[in-house]
């Protein structure tokens, strides 16, 4: 399964001739491929994922997106101490 994230661009830089930037993924900051967003701005939000921003969007879609992510971690999707399925398992 793939998971995109909404976070905030913070900052635009280039490394070896690609479009960098610093997101702001709910408080934490990480590093993303910005060439599939050429339009982005500093300010704007987007979806990301494996490191790259893949889509621009708005601001309340962002919002909406980080209000489910937090009920999904709230009701315990995401719960760090549930075990791992066994490699025999199916």
């Amino acid at each position: 399964m793939c998971l995109a994230i909404p976070g905030k661009l913070l900052e635009i830089s280039s490394e070896n001739g690609l479009k960098m930037g610093t997101i702001d993924v709910n408080g934490a900051r990480t590093r993303a491929c910005l060439e599939y967003v050429p339009e982005i701005q500093v300010g704007n939000y987007t979806i990301v994922h494996a490191g790259f921003a893949l889509k621009i969007i708005d601001e309340d879609e962002a919002a909406e997106s980080l209000k489910l992510w937090a009920e999904l971690v709230e009701k315990g999707a995401f719960d760090p101490l549930d075990e791992l399925p066994s490699s025999g398992a199916v």
